[in-house]
């Protein structure tokens, strides 16, 4: 049974991983307004520096909760970050989304669901 501080745990954590992939998104944007070769435009880009410390930082957090967490409990709630992903997209980057994607999260929401009903029961 997940105790509200592990699912705590895990749900910031999956919050974590949106914002990591959203900090990669503005590097590649941000990138596109640099000038010099390969080297030079990854050593100055700021967001993409920013963006590898971010995820230095959420490997660190995720040791920490499989300290305390099982990882076949922890791991479902990659689900919950994985369908933000998207959804941040639209919001920040007015990337399109449509009804498959409010389908396939509702699909994933039920399976969280389901699994996390059966990690109750065990």
């Amino acid at each position: 049974m997940v105790t509200w501080k592990e699912a705590a745990l895990c749900a910031g954590f999956s919050v974590a991983l949106p914002i990591g992939q959203t900090l990669f998104k503005w590097a590649a944007q941000y990138n596109e307004k640099l000038s010099g070769n390969i080297v030079v435009r990854l050593i100055s880009n700021g967001p993409l520096i920013g963006a590898f410390a971010w995820y230095g930082l959420t490997a660190l957090f995720w040791f920490y909760i499989l300290t305390r967490v099982p990882l076949s409990t922890a791991y479902v709630f990659s689900i919950l970050g994985s369908g933000l992903v998207p959804l941040i997209a639209w919001l920040v980057f007015k990337e399109p989304i449509g009804w498959r994607f409010a389908a396939g999260y509702a699909l994933m929401m039920v399976g969280f669901v389901v699994i996390m009903q059966g990690q109750a029961r065990t």
